[in-house]
């Protein structure tokens, strides 16, 4: 079941490619999302944001390349990337919010990872949105890995 040929699909096959597809749309959003904000908003990342980035950025290839043909062990290699990046980003998260004092922030030069640059909304912060698009990620990553068993 690594390759699901076109002939042999099955509904739940069909609906695993969307859900994948899905992650992978948010995972392309987030990464330009990222791209948006420090090129064009010129709003520096932070060494917490650049953790994340490199665990969200390769989510786009990886999603993709289990696309097509739509590979079963897609969820093996995505998902440990989502979660690490989840927890960059919880923690990235806790630090902006002052529940983790900034001693123990990783940010010693540059910009500091618990300035808040945006806030949109009056309280949607840059970590949260990794936060929302990691866990969503994983959520389909989940949903598709149950989909395939049946």
């Amino acid at each position: 079941m690594n390759d699901i040929p076109a002939q042999n699909r099955t509904p739940n096959a069909d609906a695993g490619w969307t859900l994948i597809f899905a992650a992978w749309l948010l995972a392309m959003l987030a990464t330009l999302g990222s791209l948006f904000f420090s090129e064009v908003m010129d709003l520096p990342p932070c060494v917490l944001c650049w953790y994340q980035r490199i665990f969200m950025y390769p989510l786009v290839i990886v999603l993709l390349v289990g696309l097509f043909p739509l590979d079963a062990k897609v969820v093996r290699y995505a998902l440990p990337l989502a979660v690490v990046g989840w927890c960059f980003a919880v923690y990235h998260y806790l630090l902006y919010s002052g529940y983790i004092p900034e001693d123990l922030q990783p940010c010693s030069q540059g910009v500091s990872c618990a300035e808040i640059n945006l806030e949109l909304f009056g309280f949607v912060t840059i970590p949260m949105l990794s936060i929302v698009a990691f866990s969503a990620i994983i959520g389909l990553l989940i949903a598709f890995r149950y989909r395939i068993k049946q």
